[in-house]
């Protein structure tokens, strides 16, 4: 694709537990020169296959949050009851904000009559860039309990852009959250192709439909690939029928097998780990994906 306008493939589920990223992570090996992002910046996992040696670390600030400076405290107390969270306890005498329940609001800096509460941006975790087998990574981590994921999923694409000029690569190939929330939002909006990973299951079927819904709304060109497609050959049909009726794109069957896990387990992606029949129909599925985008 050198010379060529970037193009952006987002691997998606509309729910965990679909396969997705052990799908995305054979793709990294399938594809030529990617840049790869991990967007579930709330329980990223790719590294877990990928092994990317750290070569950027940076901290991602979002927010902020107050903190009462006890030694200028007067101890009046009319900060706490305007705490609409109850943030703000008092223990030994001295009042303190749980770092956890404040929200950022601002009010009671507003209104501490002795200016003895700072207002800082709030660290909320760390992305990073690295390199991989397959090529340069570009991965976050939000710390638990911190909000704005959406907002590190953006910091994130950025720089996977960033670096995919400076090194002259157009195509970038990421591993989005699953849901339809915030983050799966900052993931795929703009995006060349989203691929969705689905099961044979009801909820797997429901969580589908939403995500197709959410892709067209968004105008994102979207396809489907069913895994484990073989537990429930039934459902597996129904929901190629519903994702064709959608517009979708069908990229492929994957079946059930023991392979992934064992190939989990070993560090590796499938295409690594053995020539098994799964593999070729990841191949498949993959060659199909590529088809699609050309057409884009």
């Amino acid at each position: 694709m050198g010379g060529h306008t970037m193009k952006e493939i987002v691997v998606v589920s509309g729910k965990g537990g679909t396969g997705k990223t052990s799908l995305m992570a054979a793709f990294a090996s399938l594809a030529k020169n990617p840049v790869l992002l991990d967007c579930d910046v709330d329980a990223a996992d790719l590294h877990l296959i990928l092994s990317p040696d750290i070569i950027e670390k940076h901290i991602f600030k979002s927010g902020q949050e107050a903190i009462i400076r006890s030694n200028e405290c007067i101890r009046c107390g009319a900060c706490q009851p305007l705490c609409r969270f109850d943030a703000i306890t008092r223990k030994n005498d001295a009042y303190q904000i749980n770092k956890h329940a404040c929200e950022g609001c601002g009010v009671c800096v507003s209104f501490c009559c002795s200016r003895a509460i700072d207002f800082h941006e709030r660290t909320c975790g760390e992305w990073y860039r690295s390199g991989t087998r397959y090529g340069p990574m570009v991965h976050a981590r939000l710390f638990p309990g911190a909000e704005n994921s959406g907002k590190l999923v953006t910091v994130v694409r950025e720089a996977a852009r960033k670096t995919a000029g400076e090194r002259g690569l157009d195509l970038l190939l990421s591993d989005g959250p699953p849901g339809i929330g915030c983050p799966v939002i900052a993931s795929i909006t703009g995006a060349s192709m989203v691929v969705v990973v689905t099961e044979p299951t009801m909820s797997g079927e429901h969580d589908m439909k939403r995500i197709l819904e959410l892709a067209r709304q968004l105008a994102v060109p979207y396809a489907v690939l069913i895994n484990k497609w073989d537990i429930n050959s039934e459902n597996t049909a129904r929901m190629e029928t519903y994702a064709l009726k959608s517009g979708a794109g069908m990229v492929g069957r994957i079946r059930y097998d023991r392979v992934v896990t064992e190939a989990q387990r070993a560090g590796k992606t499938v295409m690594e780990y053995n020539n098994s029949d799964i593999a070729a129909e990841i191949r498949e599925g993959w060659e199909h994906i590529w088809d699609l985008l050309q057409k884009q």
